[in-house]
């Protein structure tokens, strides 16, 4: 893919379909490859052709390999929008001829207009330096302030889920709409890090969350935008993960003190997958060993549990739990299913992944402050897990989804475009973790994210 193009090569074909709207543009049979020569025939052709338009010539001659092409039959129209159901306009859109580029283009932008909104919250609320403030967020607004403040030993892990949530749009150090907002991020977490690795202090008892999201947005920033500077920054932070974890086996809240959660080990995992990806240096022993601890702590049915096999979700001291009863949904078995498939788990091999996925479609998201079931961290993992999954199950899930988040999104005053922090951990999150993760969901909900390969 690039910015404006959908290539794929299929046989001895390749197909170009416009980004925006899969429309196909072209296609061109694969000149085959003679061992003996230097180029494959017709590629001189074809490389002056396309120097030729980049130029603006017009009346190129068209090589052969486009020309006299076969009757193949058209792709398949697009999937409906699943962000919202069509309006009157955009059903009458698809009436349109698909070279109606403009209109096209309108109304997708109508349908990703709430991600594009949450965004520019984000880029509002960042502070000059390029860290979120997830206490104090607010010092940005004009008029009344918005509400919803974290903790203020979280900065870290906020600005690591506001820049995901930026390179999930496809904004890049070097390109897009918010590229601006993550050059200072990323110089501002390089500022944060220690000379061990680690972002941020270590002052609070669960500070590893905040390097682990931190240390997974810094390797998709590298990767994403291929930024040689930044490369050492994501392999000093992927090996303070290294040395944090406990041996032979994972992660939780200090370093090597042989004690393991889910929770904390999903988000190192993400981090080093995605290291791996961009070729880091990741010791492959901590990629197996989170494999089978997810075994050890998931039951026949598919539940991934906190510590050991089925536990629920943990809760905060207090009232905490009969605020939020940790039956209500399945964060820690979405966190699981999320982390066995960036693994390179295949559900036909492995019972537990459409065993687990069952789970979560039988509690799909569900905006109740009396039931206690909003928890945007349940939802971003599930939607993440569910988009690769696919499915009638996706389909499940993704209405729900809409209901959800759509409809809550603040339209007015200075939290337009955010989402209240009234979920299971939006008093240490705030509103910046809520709205970043609710952009996630949305992102990978649209499947137009740029983190989900």
């Amino acid at each position: 893919t690039t910015a404006k193009y959908l290539f794929v090569a299929r046989g001895d074909w390749i197909f170009q379909y416009d980004i925006n709207t899969l429309a196909l543009l072209g296609r061109a049979e694969i000149p085959a490859i003679d061992p003996a020569a230097k180029k494959p025939a017709g590629f001189g052709k074809l490389a002056r052709a396309r120097r030729a338009r980049r130029a603006g010539a017009e009346a190129v001659p068209t090589p052969r390999a486009l020309r006299d092409l076969p009757d193949l039959p058209e792709p398949p129209e697009p999937p409906e929008p699943i962000i919202s159901e069509p309006t009157i306009e955009e059903v009458a859109l698809e009436e349109e001829p698909v070279s109606d580029r403009k209109k096209i283009r309108a109304g997708r932008q109508k349908r990703i207009q709430p991600i594009q909104a949450g965004l520019d919250w984000l880029a509002k609320h960042q502070d000059k330096d390029g860290r979120w403030d997830a206490d104090r967020f607010m010092k940005h607004d004009e008029g009344q302030p918005s509400t919803g403040p974290g903790s203020a030993t979280h900065d870290v892990g906020v600005t690591g889920l506001a820049m995901l949530a930026m390179l999930g749009e496809s904004s890049t150090l070097t390109r897009g709409p918010y590229k601006a907002n993550l050059k200072r991020a990323v110089a501002w977490l390089q500022s944060q890090q220690e000379d061990n690795g680690r972002f941020g202090t270590n002052a609070a008892h669960d500070f590893i969350y905040d390097h682990a999201i931190a240390t997974f947005a810094i390797c998709e920033a590298y990767g994403l935008s291929q930024s040689k500077q930044l490369k050492s920054v994501a392999q000093s932070g992927i090996n303070y993960l290294e040395s944090h974890r406990n041996p032979y086996s994972v992660w939780r809240y200090q370093p090597r003190d042989n004690d393991n959660d889910i929770s904390v080990t999903s988000w190192c995992l993400m981090a080093c997958v995605s290291a791996k990806y961009w070729q880091l240096e990741v010791n492959q022993s901590a990629l197996d060993l989170g494999a089978s601890y997810l075994d050890m702590v998931t039951t026949p049915d598919g539940r991934h549990g906190y510590t050991k096999g089925g536990e629920r979700s943990s809760r905060l001291p207090g009232t905490h739990s009969e605020q939020f009863p940790n039956e209500k949904g399945e964060a820690l078995t979405a966190a699981g299913l999320y982390c066995r498939l960036v693994l390179g788990q295949k559900p036909a091999q492995q019972p537990a992944i459409p065993r687990a996925a069952k789970l979560l479609a039988a509690k799909p998201p569900k905006w109740s402050k009396d039931e206690g079931t909003i928890d945007f961290y349940y939802w971003f993992y599930g939607t993440f897990a569910m988009s690769r999954m696919g499915g009638e199950d996706l389909r499940t899930w993704n209405e729900h989804l809409r209901a959800a988040v759509l409809v809550h999104q603040a339209q007015e005053g200075s939290a337009s475009g955010s989402w209240d922090p009234v979920g299971v951990w939006g008093d240490i999150g705030g509103r910046v973790a809520s709205t970043a993760l609710a952009v996630l969901s949305l992102e990978a909900y649209f499947r137009y994210n740029s983190l989900i390969r």
